[in-house]
């Protein structure tokens, strides 16, 4: 099968083609089982007519040339001929406008194919991505696949079930399902050709892009009436993928270092050098600090040495605070004293525009077999070692949350909002430019970090995103990955030569791809620290069913609104649950999902509803609504709340609870209270406590932890 694809696409490149015709994408269609209609090629009016005759009437006659592309732009394709005459016609009428519309194309017939239709018409397609390489795309085809863009993707190769998902992921997934009573399209045979079109060009990564448009989906099956296949003009660069071992080999010498070097240390307050070197001796640092500085002696009590050569015992982490025009040198040193890590805090590499200064630094780490974090970053964190690497303030509050930026102002933001909310963390790492060390990485030790729970990433792009789902898909399994992607929105379409290529120049790329990898993505910074603070607090739910016990119906329309909007299934509450819920509520409340307590209700019914809710087996999780009265207080609801849970946790009904309050001022505390008691709740918002409910059930979907 790949034998005879190669040689129609080495074929092609010795011709100096990069795109294939119809009759070669059919070879390659036939050789992978991606159906295609009864075609043949005409050189004369006469063959086209037997073609026709053989093939059945009605046909599509369409102009096979390596040089036009836009076929139907150049008067090339004609459609529904039903008599010999009509073929006879057509055929002198196609080769007359192909002429015409380019008088030096290289013509090599006119295709007689059958003509297809019926059904839906969808679009199958793969791309080469920049980021993540080879990625099948799914979606409506036809005239309406630019305007609509309703288009998923995935990485190829895929499996049958991924490729199913991708049925299920366009926002016409009702139409192919049969909406309105039509008959649906036939879901194993798209899911089998998309399946196919992803073993193509895993199997040749010379391809560039597949453009099956349109594939006519019915009952009976799918067929690709299209083909367009594109080659590309270079060879893919693979990126250079460490293995895993040697990856942990240096990230546990990293975040664990025996001996820390500052290049740059400085007795003067206000450089970064001196900032550095404070906040490793002041923040607790037990391991070794050597400072490098030429011009001293001793620095902040501390011998000094003049270069990295002279420092007498082995350096796990060099320190990076002088400027840019010096790096090179000095990294040379570090890495002929056998550092593992060169933390680069200086600007004025790619970032500016100076790439070759930055190219240096990798090709020298490389050579010595250094990991280097950055350049241009803030530093890095690790609280279990007491490890402030960095000139920002020190953090010392431990907990289980690594976060990661690429960005150094949104580094300080992850600092402010960590000290505010007293969020413990076990790391926080700058990447900066990503020259060598990155999220894969940072990931693959996190993944094996017993001191860390949950990683929160900000990002701007990917360096290997093939290499980050791999790491991802890995960590997922036993702990949440949140990503905040920077430039969501489309920079501008990229010239493509399909309609594929043209899709696939925007978000949506990144948003079904880290989803596919079972990455919580957050819409905005604020989310991704809510969701890194709130997730590890609240216990895994082990099924889909979510109940609202809210004090006003208000507030309980609005969580049932976001409940939807986040992907959470409201629990149709059985007759007897019901009635067990209604013997707590007064008559005029309301039982079903949501249950209405109603506004004045005395604890006593908030504390019955809340145990039902945590003792039934059946319920899930908890969203609760609470409004400020004078019978039941702010802190009376959150001690009362907190109580209730910490009891039934003790027996085992370890489900997530989520409380929205409305009230006061006084609501602020009680919120606090709350979250110190393992209870996440928000104080005048019912979307911020649904919204983290929703990030924590598609993590635990994605991990495979809903058993029902």
């Amino acid at each position: 099968m790949s034998n005879e694809v190669g040689e129609i696409l080495e074929k092609a490149r010795a011709e100096g083609r990069l795109a294939l015709t119809a009759p070669e994408g059919k070879r390659i269609c036939d050789a992978y089982g991606i159906a295609t209609p009864g075609e043949g090629l005409a050189t004369s009016a006469d063959e086209a007519v037997a073609l026709a005759a053989e093939i059945g009437f009605p046909v599509v006659l369409k102009i096979v040339s390596p040089d036009i592309l836009h076929k139907t732009e150049a008067g090339g394709v004609l459609v529904g001929l039903a008599t010999p005459d009509a073929v006879r016609s057509g055929y002198d009428q196609i080769m007359a406008a192909a002429h015409a519309y380019d008088p030096n194309a290289a013509i090599d017939g006119v295709q007689v194919q059958q003509m297809v239709g019926g059904g839906y018409e969808v679009i199958i397609g793969a791309v080469t991505d920049p980021t993540f390489g080879k990625v099948v795309a799914f979606g409506l085809g036809g005239v309406l696949v630019e305007v609509l863009k309703d288009v998923t993707f995935r990485l190829a190769p895929l499996s049958g079930d991924d490729a199913l998902g991708m049925l299920d992921d366009i926002r016409a997934a009702e139409v192919l399902r049969g909406a309105r009573g039509a008959e649906p399209a036939d879901r194993e045979a798209l899911a089998g050709m998309i399946e196919r079109v992803g073993a193509l060009v895993a199997d040749h990564p010379e391809i560039a892009e597949v453009d099956l448009n349109p594939v006519f989906a019915s009952a009976n099956g799918a067929v690709a009436a299209d083909v367009r296949i594109l080659l590309a003009a270079e060879p893919a660069v693979e990126p250079v993928r460490l293995s895993r071992e040697e990856i942990l080999a240096s990230m546990k010498r990293i975040f664990k270092p025996r001996a820390v070097a500052v290049i740059g240390a400085s007795a003067e307050t206000g450089k970064i050098g001196n900032s550095v070197m404070r906040n490793l001796i002041n923040g607790g640092y037990q391991g070794r600090i050597y400072p490098i500085n030429p011009k001293a002696t001793e620095i902040l009590g501390l011998p000094a040495y003049p270069n990295m050569a002279a420092v007498p015992g082995e350096v796990d982490v060099a320190v990076f605070a002088i400027p840019a025009q010096f790096v090179a040198g000095a990294l040379e040193d570090a890495g002929v004293k056998g550092v593992a890590g060169a933390i680069m805090i200086p600007s004025g590499f790619a970032e500016t525009g100076n790439v070759e200064g930055q190219q240096e630094i990798v090709e020298i780490a490389r050579r010595h077999g250094v990991r280097m974090l950055g350049p241009n970053i803030y530093g890095y964190y690790y609280t279990p070692e007491n490890l402030c690497a960095t000139f920002c303030t020190p953090y010392d509050v431990r907990g289980s949350v690594a976060l990661t930026s690429q960005s150094g102002g949104i580094g300080m933001a992850i600092l402010g909002f960590s000290r505010s909310t007293r969020m413990g963390v076990s790391a926080i790492v700058g990447v900066g430019n990503k020259a060598d060390v990155d999220e894969d990485d940072l990931l693959t030790f996190f993944e094996q970090d017993d001191n860390t729970r949950l990683v929160a990433m900000h990002l701007e792009d990917l360096k290997d995103g093939r290499g980050f789902v791999e790491a991802a898909r890995r960590m997922v399994k036993t702990k949440p990955v949140i990503v905040l992607k920077a430039g969501r929105t489309a920079m501008g379409a990229r010239a493509a030569g399909s309609h594929t290529g043209a899709l696939a120049g925007d978000d949506k790329v990144y948003d079904d791809i880290l989803r596919q990898a079972g990455v919580v993505r957050a819409p905005g910074l604020n989310e991704m620290l809510e969701y890194a603070r709130s997730l590890p607090l609240m216990p895994t739910p082990k099924g889909e069913n979510v109940v609202i016990i809210t004090g006003a119906g208000g507030s309980g329309v609005l969580l049932s609104d976001a409940c939807v909007d986040n992907g959470l299934t409201l629990m149709e509450i059985p007759p007897d649950l019901d009635e067990a819920f209604r013997a707590y509520i007064p008559p005029f409340g309301a039982a079903g999902n949501p249950i209405d307590i109603t506004g004045g209700e005395p604890p006593s019914t908030y504390e019955n509803t809340l145990r039902l809710g945590l003792t039934d087996p059946r319920i899930h999780a908890l969203v609760l609504g609470y409004w400020h009265t004078i019978v039941t207080p702010p802190m009376v609801f959150a001690e009362l709340v907190s109580k209730v849970v910490a009891e039934e946790r003790a027996k085992g009904n370890d489900k997530p609870v989520v409380a929205s309050l409305a009230g006061d001022v006084e609501v602020e505390e009680a919120c606090e209270y709350l979250f110190d008691h393992g209870v996440i709740a928000y104080p005048y918002t019912t979307e911020r406590p649904v919204a983290v409910l929703g990030a924590k059930y598609r993590w635990a979907r994605a991990a495979g932890l809903l058993s029902g």
